[in-house]
């Protein structure tokens, strides 16, 4: 089975505004037979309002909470459309944001039942200011989380701290069981020269501590090959040493091209299967 765990579509405020249908049918012709499609679901108003930072990273982090009806009635549709040729998957990508649990579980509860596979993610953390973007850009990075916490090492740690929170967290019935990205913290380790940005001891003790408890729930890992084309990354969310221990845990993990435009189906899938 030739499976994508992790795609988006022009319901996303920060993707190419593509038709989903042209990336479904892009996916058939690489010989796909499975297809998760994973829109970022809508942040809460109050979040919006009290997140901080490049205005636009807050604005653009989900889709228009008015959306989503008709995100699924497409989405459905076009499952049942391509039903002979590949497998689809209907789901979100939900963001995993402390304080408001409680939201995402009224979410969850509400679409659930609509929801053939989702991923939960960590895209935000607490900065200067208030909650701030991880993945927006390096100058955003730096000014609201490595001004914060003093060092790219120890934002790095404040990071893996709450994913391993956002793994125990409590989230109902229909909490994703595959969790997005695990270093995305990484997305710009080259472009800091000065700062020490390789995982950090403290780093890899709680990365052990995040893998023994998804596997003890029997959770999934998104292999993200997205940060292969990311400028200042060059390595797959996580890296190839951080994947070994994955291994030898014996914790399922799933092919994700974290799709947001026509060109990146498919993205590094032979770096996935080697």
């Amino acid at each position: 089975m030739k499976k994508d765990g992790h795609t988006h579509t022009e319901f996303c405020p920060h993707g190419s505004g593509e038709d989903v249908e042209q990336l479904i049918q892009k996916a058939i012709e690489l010989g796909f037979n499975e297809y998760s499609i994973t829109e970022h679901n809508p942040l809460p108003k109050r979040f919006m309002d009290e997140a901080s930072g490049t205005r636009e990273a807050i604005i653009t982090g989900g889709m228009n909470v008015h959306d989503v009806e008709i995100y699924l009635k497409k989405m459905h549709h076009l499952k049942d459309k391509y039903k002979s040729e590949i497998k689809i998957n209907v789901g979100f990508e939900v963001d995993y944001l402390p304080g408001f649990e409680n939201w995402t579980i009224d979410f969850l509860n509400e679409y659930g039942e609509q929801i053939d596979d989702s991923i939960l993610s960590l895209h935000f953390q607490s900065g200067v200011g208030g909650y701030r973007s991880i993945d927006f850009s390096p100058e955003d990075f730096d000014s609201g989380l490595i001004q914060h916490y003093g060092s790219f090492q120890k934002a790095q740690e404040n990071y893996f701290s709450i994913y391993l929170e956002m793994v125990e967290s409590d989230l109902g019935l229909f909490k994703p069981k595959r969790m997005g990205h695990l270093t995305l913290c990484q997305k710009f380790q080259t472009y800091f020269e000065r700062e020490a940005t390789d995982l950090s001891d403290t780093s890899l003790i709680l990365i052990d501590q995040i893998l023994d408890r998804v596997k003890e729930k029997d959770y999934e890992l998104d292999f993200n090959t997205a940060g292969l084309f990311k400028e200042y990354c060059g390595e797959v969310y996580p890296p190839s040493h951080v994947m070994n221990k994955v291994k030898e845990k014996g914790i399922k993990f799933v092919y994700g091209s974290d799709s947001h435009s026509l060109n990146d189906v498919g993205r590094g899938y032979d770096f996935f299967i080697r």
